[in-house]
C-alpha cells in the first residue's frame, strides 16, 4: 500500500475513501453552520445576562439557540467521526476547509460580518490549497487491532509531541489566556488546535475499534480502547469551552480560518508523527501536500487582512 510509483500522482481512491470524503464534507457543512448559529445563541445570552461568555459568563447554556447550534456541531463532529475511521486524517482533515466557507458566507448574510472580495479569493485558495492535498494523500495502513494503533502512539517520538502539547496548553491557558485572551485570537484558536490534533488522533483510534468490533473483531475488550475514548472527551471539552470563547469574543470570519489553519496543520503533524504517513511517499507528494498547506494558509491570510482584531461590542445583537 502506498508504493512509490502511485504516490507520486497521488493515491486511487478506495470505497472506504470515498466514504470518508463524502463524510467530511457533511460534516464541514454542518460545523460551519454551527458556528453561526452559536454565535447568534452568545449573542443573545450576553444581551439576556449583561454577561458575556468571552469574559467567564455561562448563561449561553440557558440559550435554546446555543443548543441548535450544538446539536448541529455534534451532527457534524458525529459525521467526521465516522469518516476518520474510513479514511486517513491526512485526507479528511484539509476537507474541514469547506466550513470556512459555510462559516464565512452564513456571517457575512446573517451576523453582517462583512466578507471582502480578498476574503472571498482567501475562501478559494483555502478549498484549492486542500484540493491539492487530498490529491497527493497517502494511502492508509491497514490496521488490525487496536494495540497496533497504542503501540504508535507509544512511540518516543508521538510522546514527545503529546508531552510539548500539554506542556504548550498549561501556559497558553494559566498565563496567556488571562492577560491576552481577549485581545489576541491566537491564544483560544491555539489551545483549540493543540488539543483538537491530540483528539483527532484518539478519535482515528477509537473509530477504527469501533469500526473493527461491527465487523466481528471485539476491540471493547481492550483497556486501550477506553483509554482513547477518556481521551477524547477531555480534548473536545477543552476545545468547546475555548472555542466558545473564541467565538463570542472575535468575527467568526476570523476565527473559523485561523482555527482551521493551525488544527489542520497540528492534526496533520500529529498523524504524520504518529502513524508515520509519509512513509513510502515520493518526495514529489509530500512537497505536494505541503504547498496545498501554504495555499491554504495564503488564503487565511487574505482572509484575516479584510477584518479586524477588535472584540465584539457587549451591546451588539
Amino acid at each position: 500500500m502506498g508504493g512509490g510509483g502511485e504516490g507520486a500522482s497521488g493515491q486511487e481512491l478506495s470505497t472506504d475513501n470515498v466514504k470518508g470524503i463524502v463524510l467530511a464534507l457533511l460534516s464541514s457543512g454542518f460545523i460551519g453552520a454551527s458556528f453561526i448559529i452559536k454565535k447568534k445563541g452568545l449573542r443573545r445570552a450576553a444581551v439576556a445576562s449583561g454577561v458575556r461568555a468571552g469574559v467567564g459568563g455561562y448563561s449561553y447554556l440557558m440559550e435554546p439557540l446555543w443548543w441548535v447550534g450544538m446539536i448541529t456541531m455534534i451532527v457534524g463532529e458525529v459525521a467526521n467521526f465516522v469518516a476518520y475511521a474510513f479514511a486517513p486524517a491526512v485526507l479528511v482533515t484539509p476537507l474541514g476547509a469547506l466550513s470556512i466557507i459555510v462559516s464565512a458566507v452564513l456571517a457575512h448574510f446573517i451576523l453582517n460580518e462583512r466578507l471582502h472580495a480578498l476574503g472571498v479569493l482567501g475562501c478559494v485558495m483555502c478549498i484549492a490549497g486542500s484540493v491539492v492535498i487530498v490529491i497527493h494523500a497517502p494511502q492508509e495502513q491497514e490496521i488490525t487491532s487496536v494495540r497496533e494503533i497504542w503501540n504508535m502512539a507509544t512511540q518516543p517520538a508521538f510522546l514527545l509531541y503529546v508531552v510539548s502539547v500539554i506542556v504548550i496548553v498549561f501556559v497558553l491557558v494559566f498565563y496567556f489566556s488571562p492577560l491576552y485572551g481577549q485581545s489576541n485570537v491566537l491564544i483560544y484558536t491555539a489551545i483549540c488546535s493543540l488539543m483538537g490534533s491530540l483528539s483527532v488522533m484518539s478519535v482515528k483510534a477509537l473509530g477504527t475499534s469501533l469500526k473493527l468490533t461491527f465487523e466481528g473483531t471485539n476491540q471493547l475488550i481492550y483497556p486501550e480502547t477506553w483509554f482513547f475514548m477518556l481521551v477524547v472527551a477531555t480534548c473536545v471539552l477543552t476545545q468547546m469551552n475555548y472555542l466558545n470563547k473564541a467565538l463570542d469574543t472575535f468575527n467568526t470570519a476570523i476565527v473559523s480560518p485561523i482555527y482551521y489553519v493551525m488544527f489542520t496543520t497540528l492534526t496533520i503533524l500529529a498523524s504524520v508523527i504518529m502513524f508515520k504517513d509519509w512513509s513510502g511517499q515520493s518526495p514529489g507528494s509530500i512537497i505536494s501536500e505541503i504547498c496545498g498547506l501554504i495555499v491554504v494558509l495564503s488564503g487565511t491570510i487574505l482572509l484575516h487582512v479584510t477584518k479586524d482584531y477588535e472584540r465584539i461590542p457587549q451591546s451588539r445583537n
